[in-house]
């Protein structure tokens, strides 16, 4: 064990730098446009998931990590959209969109070749557009999931979602510091550059959002909260997810940028999203609330 504790010194370092060099793909954008609705009073989703797994590899250099979206509606409605994003080490590495019309169920899935440690995130966004008569509606959720894959040739190859034993604790704690390191390093550079108060706002990254599928923010009820979710994942949707528009006024892919920052301000009047793309260019979100 202790060996093993020696090796994982260098290997903190290097997973710093990795994640800067980490080789991000799998772009796979639909255009089709998800817009909030008032929340339907009788759609539902009856089934989501958001399922990472990885493989033993067939050689020391890499192993395959699937990625599996679905979801299923309690009845057809006028237009049905997943989409998922997979985060690597506190950095997005791949997305994930279908849509179809006059339809209930979607179900995807992506497998690739990944090497070395890791620590994912993955959250999904589950959407039905509904027509009854001239009223338009929608019904929303999200499902989400993470994994701790260990590819190092001073451990067995093993993956986990929570660990249990003494080793898989340490490489949890090594691959939070990493990850935790990245993102509080540039959330604090993000906030001072735009120059909020950062004390008027609640804080959370994208993948902890999951906690309020069931549960309102706070002081606010589920409805409000719904409504703030929903006009949030539009609008990610719209210019993060199919690309970052930024200073120059070029778009860039949003795949190597940060786990986005979430910014409420505790008045409810507007939010902030905040990501470093990247090249390493801050960018800035803002969406307004209605009262």
């Amino acid at each position: 064990m202790k060996r093993a504790l020696f090796w994982m010194i260098p290997l903190f370092v290097t997973l710093l730098i990795s994640l800067y060099l980490f080789p991000f793909s799998f772009e796979n954008p639909s255009q089709e446009a998800i817009t909030f609705f008032p929340i339907d009073q009788e759609a539902s989703f009856q089934q989501t998931a958001t399922v990472l797994h990885a493989r033993s590899p067939k050689s020391h250099h890499s192993y395959s990590l699937s990625w599996t979206v679905s979801s299923s509606l309690n009845e057809k409605v006028y237009l049905r959209q997943d989409i998922s994003l997979l985060f690597a080490d506190g950095r997005l590495m791949g997305t994930l969109s279908k849509w179809r019309e006059a339809d209930q169920s979607l179900r995807q899935e992506r497998s690739f070749q990944s090497t070395d440690s890791h620590f994912f995130q993955a959250i999904s966004f589950h959407y039905g557009e509904i027509h009854r008569g001239d009223t338009i509606t929608s019904s929303q959720k999200m499902s989400g999931d993470q994994l701790y894959v260990i590819a190092s040739p001073y451990s067995p190859f093993t993956s986990f979602r929570h660990a249990k034993t003494a080793n898989e604790k340490e490489w949890q704690r090594v691959l939070n510091k990493a990850s935790s390191q990245l993102l509080e390093y540039t959330a604090k550079a993000m906030i001072e550059e735009i120059g909020v108060n950062e004390r008027r706002y609640y804080h959370l990254y994208l993948p902890e959002l999951l906690s309020y599928n069931e549960q309102p923010f706070p002081d606010l009820s589920q409805a409000k909260t719904q409504a703030i979710i929903g006009n949030l994942w539009e609008g990610l949707y719209k210019n993060y997810f199919l690309g970052i528009k930024q200073k120059d006024g070029s778009i860039t892919s949003p795949i190597g940028s940060t786990v986005p920052l979430l910014l409420i301000s505790k008045d409810y009047s507007h939010l902030i999203v905040l990501t470093k793309t990247k090249n390493g260019e801050t960018v800035q979100l803002r969406q307004h609330i209605s009262p």
